[in-house]
């Protein structure tokens, strides 16, 4: 018989001199002894050989030789193999079981039977240690990989269940060998698949019975078949029963920690979203095992928790630096051949830049792992190095490698597919990576969208349209700017929202400014102000200047630490929007920015950036009416580059604005010499000639200097000058506006020339589709050539969005006028008057007078007529010099008194024909003095016939309205008197009921808010309750540790209700056979008794707020007002004309206005009463948008003729 010593792994008891254990002791191979002694016949006795286990000898022949001579028993040809596993020498053991099972071919079949078992469980481990691919050089036929000794493990295994398939360790084998056979299984390349492919998930089953067996075959002892049927759970993606198992094995054996139960907890509660707990599991089994797998879990929990903290932050850096070096690198001394610790020390070492290590670290993750995601870490480690390297080809493959290692095609690995989409960026494939991206962004939901993608496959689309700007031949590039815009935009919404923890990037904000700036400018400011925000934030408080509180203050401080390039782009776009001051802020700041790059010697051209900043500054001074500062700016450019075109072209413009004298003209035709083929300086040139000739315009308009001018430009320098083609259409214009057309010959003459006008306006806007200043030109001749004011009212308002100045807005108000919309042209006159520069512009009161001269004509009120009156004396004082303003008062004046006549007695004053009376001598004496005027605005004998008709024919018709009138309030002095009083009375009772319908409206507004704040605390309190009610009956579960709901427990039944039960039960059974009786013979039903519910139902009844009606509390008032209204008495013609015109004329706003509608619900219904809810749809309608025209004649005689014609 052998012989053991009583050690234990070395140490007595497991435990160094006799102590105790500080950490749990693994039970792997702990029934192997330190020696073992060894029958062994010499001559006719047996004597015993010790042999030493922990120093067995590297070669086993002799030892197998002596056992085979021997006839050794199976125990110790199992004892030494395990010895050889123990000390790593698994090829040893496998060796001494393949000879002690052939050594026993004489004996029956059952002794093999647990050798067999045990080369199986050598194969299996050899499996685990083996690579995934055969190594770089070898042949697949040569190569020991992972399959290849999970093939002889089947094949042990085979021989084993031919003896006999119940031996009980073979199930725990067979399982084993599926799970590592599972681990191996390519993933499916089907887009349709689940989460766990069909192969896998087969193999996983057939593991998860394999374990089911062995642990039933053990009555639930076996915890090595627990623990594998938990892999098994977790394999398939069933997390809460994995962790239940796992839980299991944990409370019947504590003390086990390889394998540690606790890892496999810590995995499934990370699955399950409680990583909080996953990392309080994994801590737990590194304090019982320091060298346990939970220490690269745990780094990993500390990389996770750190991506999603911003990366500049000092949490960030203390994160980080927990994860890598008291958890990773410790993982790593631990286990240089760890996957997982090799993949993660890879990623550190690659987002470092130090790329030597990668290649290994790559490697290894890929040949020792089981799990197909980390094989693809390490291929997509590996492509990442060559992409830094510029090995395109390779890094091509080995993201390809990667994305096949997780499924490939639909599914993969969406880092390795962004990856090959950057190389083929890279390559100059921009199609190719713009389908590569598409595929990637398409599949993902509104929850899982992949942001990196987005950014890249907007910024191709952005950088498109960028070169489609510079190129020769546009091409619509619409769509492209859309998707660009889209893809930026909801990147730049995933910023603000917490969960996604992704970082502001200046780079997209300057991209969207760039795609904004020539459609909407102020989209683009927003940006760029985003990216200011940005920078600001980034600066240090060590730089913030001292002494400074303000925060405004603060912020124009610190721009001098901002790039200039941004500050001159933001002072752009406010001079864009005419915010001069706030550019100038911006120019100045840029120019301070320049100065701190200057001083600190940085390389970077600051000359080139601070001519042209200092260019805008002047620009916008000019803007500002600063001109002699601007002129100050201009000419210390010029001082420091005297070939500086363009301030030496905007300091003649001034000049020219300026000066009377010969100042203007002499610096005009000086830049001009210089710079005769520069086309700013030449369109200069053609503004000061038609500056110079605006009042003797030659008869032939091809003698036109100006048209020379440009013709010169666009033969000679540029067929494309856009400058030259718009000015060649207004003098086209201009001269078809002075043609005769008394003939038809005359006519078709002038609209020839219009039509030559439109060709170059056209010709511009095919060179530049959003050039307002031709699509102006265009809209002007459609109406003086075809008085089509329909088409060109349109146009104008889109110019309006470009063009802010105010001859858009008088261009507008003609169009209206013409279109009898009064209103509006009114409207848009008083804009163009509240422009800068025209505040007193005589033109502009002129067309406002004769649009309410018109308007008043139309509606026949006499109101209308004296606000004419008003602006037409506004429009003279401005310019009494301008004779034609004289005659429009004049004949303002005689309108009136034309109009007056023409009113009825009971709708005119005495005082009011006296007014009227006192203007007719005042136009009869203008139109004396305008008649004798060297140049009138008519002929002079039509003057002298209005004065006279006038003088001899309204006069007398007027005074004579005079004395009626003062006869009928005569008379009827008395009656006007008692009709005032009573116009008085009904006006106050009006009043009165106005004012009682406002109070009683807030009374109920005050009444329905104090309802709505009863029901919402009662409602608060209800919800209180309930809430303290159901934590009430909630508990711990002792064995998942999760809430759940307490269990009743049945109440003790007191002696009266024990006896009372049946009674009820008798009742409620005689009225049911009452019941049944009813029913002629018909079968019983069953009933369930349903307890009753006392919950309260909500009533139908409405309470209707202001909100319901569509507006706020001032709508309610309004209405209240309409309801007085409605129940006075009609208002008179006149009144319903005006009105009728007013919401014609009301000016088209294209808003809808949404309206919140609160759902009032009130809780006073009875149980049994069911109301279907009442409620109805508000619809606002749209009004309609504004639009306006050109400048046109500004004389009312006109108007006037063809209002006597209607």
């Amino acid at each position: 018989m052998a012989t053991t010593t009583p050690t234990r792994n070395g140490h007595l008891n497991g435990a160094a001199n006799g102590t105790a254990p500080t950490h749990a002791v693994s039970k792997r191979f702990s029934d192997i002894p330190g020696t073992i002694e060894v029958p062994v016949q010499e001559d006719d006795d047996f004597i015993n050989v010790e042999i030493d286990l922990n120093n067995l000898v590297d070669d086993p022949t002799e030892l197998c030789d002596m056992f085979e001579n021997e006839h050794t028993a199976r125990l110790y040809w199992m004892t030494i193999a395990l010895a050889y596993a123990k000390q790593n020498k698994t090829d040893r053991a496998i060796e001494v079981l393949n000879r002690g099972s052939n050594a026993m071919q004489d004996t029956t079949p059952v002794e093999k039977l647990s050798l067999i078992s045990c080369v199986c469980w050598m194969y299996l481990r050899k499996s685990r240690e083996a690579p995934r691919v055969p190594p770089e050089g070898a042949l697949l036929s040569e190569a020991k990989t992972k399959d290849h000794y999970l093939q002889l493990a089947t094949s042990s295994l085979n021989e084993a269940s031919r003896i006999n398939p119940a031996f009980p360790p073979l199930f725990l084998a067979r399982g084993v060998l599926q799970l590592l056979k599972a681990s191996l299984q390519a993933p499916s390349k089907a887009a349709g698949g689940g989460p766990i492919d069909q192969a896998k998930a087969d193999l996983l089953k057939s593991a998860l019975k394999s374990f089911e067996q062995a642990s039933k075959v053990s009555q639930g002892k076996n915890m090595l078949a627990l623990m594998g049927k938990a892999r098994a759970l977790y394999g398939l993606h069933n997390y809460k029963d994995a962790l239940t198992t796992y839980q299991d094995i944990l409370l019947k054996t504590p003390d086990l920690v390889d394998p540690d139960p606790r890892i496999g907890i810590g995995c499934c509660l990370w699955q399950l979203g409680y990583k909080d707990d996953a990392k309080q599991a994994w801590v737990r089994s590194l304090e019982l095992n320091p060298e346990s797998k939970a220490l690269i879990l745990l780094g990993l929990y500390y990389l996770d928790a750190s991506s999603r903290v911003p990366t500049h932050s000092p949490e960030f850096i203390k994160l980080y630096k927990k994860a890598m070096t008291e958890f990773t690198q410790k993982s790593f001394k631990i286990d240089k051949n760890q996957p997982l610790t090799c993949a993660t020390f890879a990623s550190y070492f690659l987002s470092s830049k130090n790329l030597s290590p990668v290649d290994s670290l790559a490697n290894k993750a890929i040949q020792y792992t089981d799990v197909n995601a980390i094989a693809s870490d390490g291929w997509y480690l590996l492509a990442k190095k060559e992409h830094y390297s510029g090995n395109v080809e390779t890094a091509t493959d080995f993201y390809r490698r990667a994305d096949e290692a997780r499924g490939g095609l639909e599914r993969g690995y969406l880092p390795a597919k962004f990856g090959v989409a950057q190389l083929s960026v890279l390559n100059n494939d921009l199609g190719e990576a713009k389908l590569r991206l598409e595929k990637i962004i398409q599949p993902a939901g509104k929850h899982e969208r992949n942001y990196e993608a987005m950014i890249l496959l907007g910024t191709l689309y952005a950088e498109e349209v960028f070169v489609n700007q510079y190129a020769a031949t546009k091409e619509d590039k619409s769509a492209e700017m859309r998707k660009a815009i889209e893809y930026l935009e909801q990147v730049r919404t995933a910023w603000k929202d917490p969960k996604k923890n992704l970082s502001p990037d200046s780079s997209i904000l300057l991209n969207l400014a760039r795609l904004y700036e020539s459609g909407q400018p102020e989209k683009a400011l927003q940006c760029l102000l985003q990216v200011e925000q940005l920078e600001l934030d980034q600066i240090p408080s060590s730089e913030h200047p001292d002494g400074i509180e303000d925060a405004s203050e603060l912020r124009n401080a610190l721009r001098k630490n901002l790039p200039p390039q941004l500050l001159n782009n933001i002072g752009c776009f406010y001079s864009q929007a005419e915010k001069h001051e706030r550019a100038t802020e911006m120019f100045q700041a840029a120019l301070s920015s320049c100065m701190r790059i200057g001083e600190k010697g940085e390389d970077i051209d600051t000359d080139a950036l601070v001519t042209t900043i200092s260019f805008n500054l002047g620009r916008s001074y000019e803007s500002q009416g600063l001109t002699d500062k601007a002129v100050e700016v201009y000419e210390q450019l010029i001082a420091r580059h005297d070939d500086y075109t363009d301030a030496q072209a905007r300091l003649a413009y001034i000049k020219l604005r300026k000066a009377t004298n010969k100042e203007g003209p002499d610096a005009t035709a000086k830049v001009y010499q210089g710079n005769s083929a520069d086309l700013e300086v030449r369109a200069l040139y053609g503004w000061y000639l038609g500056r110079v000739y605006s009042r003797k315009r030659p008869a032939n308009v091809n003698e036109d200097p100006e048209l020379r001018h440009y013709k010169h430009t666009l033969q000679n320098y540029d067929k494309h000058d856009r400058y030259a083609l718009i000015g060649m259409g207004n003098l086209y214009m201009m001269a078809a506006r002075e043609m005769r057309r008394e003939t038809e010959q005359e006519k078709q003459k002038r609209s020839a020339t219009y039509t030559r006008a439109v060709e170059f306006f056209d010709k511009a806007l095919q060179l530049d589709p959003k050039n307002a200043h031709a699509a102006q030109g265009v809209a002007i001749a459609l109406i003086e050539d075809k008085k089509d004011y329909s088409n060109a009212l349109p146009i104008f308002l889109k110019v309006r969005e470009t063009i802010k100045d105010a001859n858009v807005y008088i261009n507008i108000g003609h169009t209206y006028a013409e279109l009898r919309q009064f209103s509006k042209a009114i409207e848009n006159y008083e804009v163009a008057l509240s422009k800068e520069g025209k505040n007193n512009d005589a033109s502009i009161l002129a067309c406002l007078g004769r649009t309410w001269l018109n308007r008043g004509r139309h509606e026949r009120n006499l109101d209308s007529f004296k606000t004419a009156l008003s602006y037409a004396k506004k429009a003279l004082e401005v310019s009494p010099e301008q004779v034609h303003f004289k005659f429009n008062v004049a004949f303002v004046q005689i309108q009136l008194v034309q109009h007056i006549m023409n009113v009825n007695e009971t709708q005119r004053t005495l005082v009011q024909l006296e007014e009227a009376m006192e203007g007719l001598e005042a136009a009869i004496v203008a139109l004396d003095e305008i008649a004798q005027h060297a140049q009138p605005p008519y002929p002079k004998v039509d003057v002298e016939q209005r004065a006279s008709m006038a003088r001899n024919t309204q006069r007398k018709q007027l005074g004579r309205q005079i004395e009626s009138q003062k006869e009928y309030e005569e008379k009827n002095k008395e009656k006007i008197a008692a009709v005032l009083e009573k116009r008085q009375a009904e006006a106050k009772r009006r009043e009165e009921e106005r004012q009682q319908a406002l109070a009683k409206e807030k009374e109920r507004q005050e009444k329905i808010r104090k309802e709505r704040e009863e029901m919402a605390a009662k409602e608060r309190e209800r919800d209180e309750a309930r809430q303290a009610e159901e934590e009430a009956e909630l508990t711990t579960d002792e064995e998942t540790g999760e809430k759940v709901k307490r269990k009743r427990k049945p109440k003790p039944r007191s002696e009266d209700q024990s006896k009372s039960r049946p009674q009820r039960k008798k009742k409620a059974k005689r009225e049911e056979q009452d019941e049944s009786d009813d029913d002629d013979g018909q079968p019983k039903k069953k009933r369930r008794l349903a307890k009753k519910d006392n919950k309260q139902y909500k009533s139908a009844e409405i309470v209707v707020d202001s909100s319901d009606e569509g507006g706020d509390d001032d709508d309610a008032l309004e209405r209240a007002e309409r309801a007085i209204e409605n129940r006075s008495s009609p208002a008179s013609d006149n009144d319903a004309a005006s009105k009728a015109d007013a919401a014609e004329d009301h000016m088209d706003v294209d808003e809808a206005a949404d309206q919140d509608e609160d759902e009032e619900e009130q809780t006073t219904t009875r149980i049994t009463s069911k109301r279907a809810r009442r409620g109805r749809v508000l619809d606002d309608s749209d009004e309609e948008e504004e639009a306006e025209p050109d400048v046109a004649d500004t004389s009312m005689a006109d108007a006037a003729n063809d209002n006597e014609e209607d």
